[in-house]
């Protein structure tokens, strides 16, 4: 079953009373109430991590999706997010798309995107997408047709061997389709990231797929080395996917070096700063949603916990690294 359709309206007027839960809520904030009395956060002005959930329907089963698939028609949040997006103010810097699938839902996704440039002129747009849909000619041409100035898609590339990237989107032949619908966006000059979620499946060939990337895909945007977050799928798989962020800081570092050795734009993120190495740091991004974002007790000493990303909070209570070096100073680590 999918996510069913709630009643009532989407609203932001400002003489509803709210619970003390919501105390964290401000101007321009834009919440949706339901009939049976849920509230739901829709978009939050005064945060950078704005992300509309278009469907939870999926064509891929990734080890460690976050966001299990259902089946179930959901349709209905095409509807909310056309109420939504007249809500949202106009200076919002960045918005983000995601699923699910957004591209499931074809030129009705489209719309979104359309609607949203109408809108939002200014704002920057990010699509995540497994990029299959993309492999249609047609589906990539009437998205270029849209002429956003600031609109990308983060595409997941998980290995240089096809059969180890359709094994961990659990989707036969999704290597192929992925491939070619970027290789479709790039030729129509879309803006497109790739995302490699690093993990136990990932990193043994992680430096193989960069030399991949630098060969076959020099003319992408940029390239993004994800840590994993610890909820959905993961927990289940997680035996097979865990690996500590300290056992792998070398394998980044090498990766990130090839990937810029061949002059392409690289990012890390989702790590804790003290487990990445010094010669990283210059392409460490602090990600991690503001409202699913902590700190390890570990962490309370660092002198640069300002700087850091920190950790997903599923990632502090199922499984978090045991080599956290907090800094002393800006420049030192605890041995």
């Amino acid at each position: 079953m999918g996510t069913q359709e709630p009643t009532g309206s989407v609203c932001a007027e400002p003489h509803i009373v709210l619970p003390a839960d919501f105390r964290y809520l401000g101007q321009d904030d834009v919440i949706r109430l339901t009939d049976d009395g849920h509230i739901r956060v829709l978009f939050r002005a005064n945060s950078p991590h704005n992300s509309i959930l278009v469907t939870e329907q999926c064509n891929h089963y990734c080890l460690m999706c976050s966001q299990p698939p259902k089946s179930g028609d959901d349709s209905w949040l095409l509807r909310e997010i056309k109420q939504l997006l007249p809500m949202i103010p106009r200076t919002t810097k960045q918005l983000g798309f995601t699923g699910g699938e957004p591209t499931l839902f074809g030129e009705d996704f489209l719309d979104i995107l359309r609607l949203a440039k109408a809108y939002l002129p200014h704002t920057s747009l990010h699509v995540l997408s497994n990029g299959r849909r993309f492999a249609d000619s047609a589906f990539a041409k009437s998205y270029a047709g849209i002429a956003h100035p600031d609109l990308m898609v983060g595409i997941p590339v998980y290995s240089d061997d096809p059969a180890r990237h359709d094994y961990v989107v659990q989707a036969s032949g999704a290597f192929d389709e992925t491939i070619r619908g970027i290789l479709n966006l790039k030729r129509l000059e879309q803006k497109v990231e790739i995302r490699v979620v690093l993990h136990r499946q990932t990193i043994e060939r992680l430096p193989k797929l960069a030399e991949y990337i630098a060969r076959n895909l020099l003319f992408v945007d940029q390239v993004a080395l994800m840590g994993l977050e610890i909820t959905g799928f993961t927990r289940a798989n997680l035996q097979s996917l865990w690996i500590d962020p300290g056992d792998y800081r070398d394998v980044l570092s090498e990766t990130v070096g090839i990937l810029e050795a061949y002059g392409m734009r690289c990012a890390v993120y989702n790590h804790p700063l003290c487990l990445v190495n010094q010669d990283v740091e210059h392409a460490y991004v602090k990600s991690i949603s503001d409202w699913k974002n902590e700190y390890a007790p570990e962490c309370k000493p660092c002198a640069r916990q300002q700087e850091c990303g920190g950790f997903f909070s599923s990632g502090i209570k199922h499984a978090y690294s045991q080599q956290l070096r907090p800094f002393l100073t800006s420049t030192t680590t605890v041995l």
